[in-house]
């Protein structure tokens, strides 16, 4: 039977050694052994189980890795306090990368490991995709650590591979917020999540599971995922009557139309379709609305520090990238005006207006 003509969730490939594996996987579930023989009645019965979800018996044997070698290795980072005491949240992150190191260089040898051949053997193969092949890397020098630490390498072979270059999520402009506040209005489910976001600045995988309980009249408090900081946050104006006009049917702020509370990847695809419909740009991710929230605090006075209690950064170098482009903003107009008024003799320069970068009280509601 040809790859072509196989059952729905059968994946069949040849190992490194030449033999014929064979694989039951629906989705992105738990893969299970398969009998190679696709015509016999084991197979068939084997299948069926599977189908059924009655796998658990088949899971796939995995033989042990040969000593020094980067499946070695995997195993023993993955048996480690360092990797034992992290998140689940991150662990489950490094899955994916763990597994494509394991299922294509487990082989390879530590000591044979270099530079040349990191970049030509292990990061060739993302080329046109810079995001995998980044997160390919910080992975790869995660092992590596871990090997130095144990003693099973003397130096790390990474050194001076550059960084693959991705494009960097930049923030809303504040044109693009007015035009999808315009095209979804207070009421609607995704007005609300995009002034969850907006106005606590937070990540994704934090809005999505506020809940009703952490909410006061003042005040929304959480904790981030990623990095463990507990927050309390101050509400808006424009967020408190947000919040006061949706319905608390659930233990959640933000649910599916089915009423149930979203995953992270499931509140990703609501926002992404939600910004699709007010006709906005591609460019207009939902982690821009975190890098509008501290532009915006920027652009209002805020100094560093005030912008961390609010976006939850653990070190001044992040939250002054927002400080920085604020005032080389205000030191442009400034410069400007000196220009403007040293060309025409005015020797007293105009005074800045308070309001740059910042919608002035009297259009409306602010933002």
């Amino acid at each position: 039977m040809s790859p072509r003509k196989l059952p729905p969730h059968v994946e069949i490939w040849q190992d490194r050694h030449g033999k014929t594996r064979i694989y039951f996987r629906r989705g992105k579930g738990a893969r299970a052994a398969l009998p190679s023989d696709v015509n016999s009645d084991e197979f068939r019965e084997a299948y069926a189980a599977a189908l059924a979800g009655n796998v658990a018996a088949r899971k796939e044997q995995r033989e042990a890795p040969a000593a020094g070698t980067i499946g070695a290795l995997i195993l023993s980072y993955q048996q480690s306090a360092a990797y034992i005491e992290r998140r689940e949240t991150t662990k489950k992150g490094y899955q994916s990368r763990i597994e494509a190191l394991r299922a294509k260089h487990a082989h390879r040898t530590l000591s044979g490991m270099t530079r040349e051949g990191i970049v030509t053997k292990i990061l060739a193969p993302y080329a046109g995709r810079p995001g995998a092949a980044l997160s390919i890397l910080k992975m790869l020098r995660i092992l590596i650590r871990h090997a130095i630490e144990i003693g099973w390498l003397r130096h790390d072979p990474s050194l001076g591979i550059k960084r693959p270059k991705i494009g960097e999520i930049r923030s809303w402009t504040d044109d693009e917020i007015a035009q999808f506040e315009r095209a979804w209005p207070i009421g609607t489910r995704e007005r609300l999540a995009f002034a969850l976001m907006l106005y606590l600045g937070q990540r994704r995988a934090d809005v999505h599971r506020i809940t009703w309980t952490a909410t006061t009249a003042t005040t929304i408090t959480l904790t981030q995922q990623k990095t463990g900081a507990r927050l309390v946050i101050p509400l808006h104006s424009e967020l408190r009557a947000i919040l006061a006009s949706a319905p608390r049917d659930h233990v959640t702020i933000l649910n599916t139309s089915f009423g149930r509370p979203f995953t992270v990847d499931g509140f990703s695809q609501f926002m992404r379709d939600a910004i699709a419909a007010a006709g906005l740009p591609l460019e207009c991710q939902p982690h821009g609305l975190r890098k509008a929230a501290g532009r915006r605090l920027a652009e209002a006075g805020c100094s560093a520090r005030e912008i961390m209690s609010i976006l939850g950064h653990k070190t001044l170098s992040e939250a002054e990238r927002y400080t920085r482009d604020a005032d080389q903003q205000r030191l442009a107009e400034t410069a400007i005006i000196r220009l403007e008024t040293g060309r025409s003799g005015n020797k007293s320069p105009k005074p800045i207006r308070k309001s740059l970068g910042i919608a002035p009280k009297n259009r409306g509601k602010s933002r």
